[in-house]
């Protein structure tokens, strides 16, 4: 479950930003960002500048903070719903996949509902926005779920494609959960049950797994694209695995494993200058209550 867009942001997003000669205007980048308590958090995405958004699986709640300073407040009000997989694309709009409402929803960047798609799914859990579509995850489902953009335009509802997925992608039992894209269209998907890596080319139809050289997805949330690098946040284990991909998508190796003493179930996370931003989901809480406590931790990329 996601995550997590990319926005490298504005110059300075880093541990700190000093100004020379005046030390009293240095500004130190918090290292663990608190959420509401109670939020249940799940996907997290960067907006513009140093904004991030993340959203509830309990009540489909919007969060919108500030890496810089660590405040914020929540700008979409929750209600029955739920908010998973996060992605904010370069027109300014925040895609929101619904789990188990079986849709997705997509808000301005000032919170305000632009349309609501349903895709009678089971449970919609990622997205990811190419030039030319918005493509969703079904994690109890072989599809994913296709809403065309044209000139960049939000389309209605009777636009919705599904897409039967091929191969390995098919298999329902290894629970499709985070996509993301490169740059020339083609989708990267965690299997996390069956410890699969899968890339898959919309245009040709055509599905792979991605050889890992041994190394291991399993328990594969959401995932960060930045350049050749892939992120896999790996939630139980209280990893993201940085892979290396190949330009064929055929393999990746496997850089480092990346830890800290903060992590506490991570789900997804996002990119922000040389940093990663990790959503603390705590999944291991077996009854949430709304004294639960939520955060989010920088960490290296």
């Amino acid at each position: 479950m996601h995550r997590r867009t990319l926005l490298a942001g504005a110059a300075g997003v880093a541990a700190g930003l000093a100004v020379p000669g005046a030390a009293e205007a240095r500004t130190t980048f918090p290292e663990i960002i608190d959420l509401p308590p109670g939020f249940q958090p799940e996907g997290i995405t960067a907006g513009p500048g140093t904004t991030f958004y993340v959203g509830s699986l309990a009540t489909g709640a919007i969060y919108r903070g500030d890496v810089a300073t660590g405040k914020g407040s929540t700008l979409v009000e929750g209600s029955n719903g739920a908010a998973l997989g996060l992605e904010f694309d370069r027109h300014g709009r925040l895609w929101v996949a619904g789990a188990g409402t079986g849709g997705a929803t997509v808000y301005s960047a000032t919170g305000r509902k632009l349309t609501q798609y349903n895709f009678n799914g089971t449970f919609v859990n990622d997205v990811v926005v190419t030039e030319d579509a918005a493509y969703f995850t079904d994690s109890y489902q072989p599809v994913l779920y296709k809403v065309p953009l044209h000139h960049h335009r939000l389309p209605g509802q009777d636009a919705v494609q599904i897409i039967q997925l091929p191969g390995e992608l098919g298999d329902a039992a290894g629970f499709n959960n985070g996509i993301e894209a490169t740059p020339d269209g083609r989708l990267i998907i965690v299997q996390m049950l069956a410890d699969r890596l899968l890339s898959y080319d919309p245009k040709r139809g055509t599905a792979g797994r991605i050889d890992l050289g041994g190394a291991s997805v399993l328990q594969g949330d959401g995932l960060l694209r930045r350049g050749q690098h892939l992120y896999v946040v790996r939630n139980f284990f209280n990893i993201i695995a940085k892979f290396r991909l190949h330009p064929s998508l055929k393999k990746a190796e496997l850089a480092e494993e990346i830890t800290h003493p903060k992590f506490d179930i991570p789900a997804t996370v996002a990119g922000f200058g040389p940093h990663l931003y990790a959503v603390n989901a705590r999944f291991n809480v077996e009854v949430p209550t709304p004294e639960t406590t939520y955060n989010i931790v920088r960490t290296r990329s």
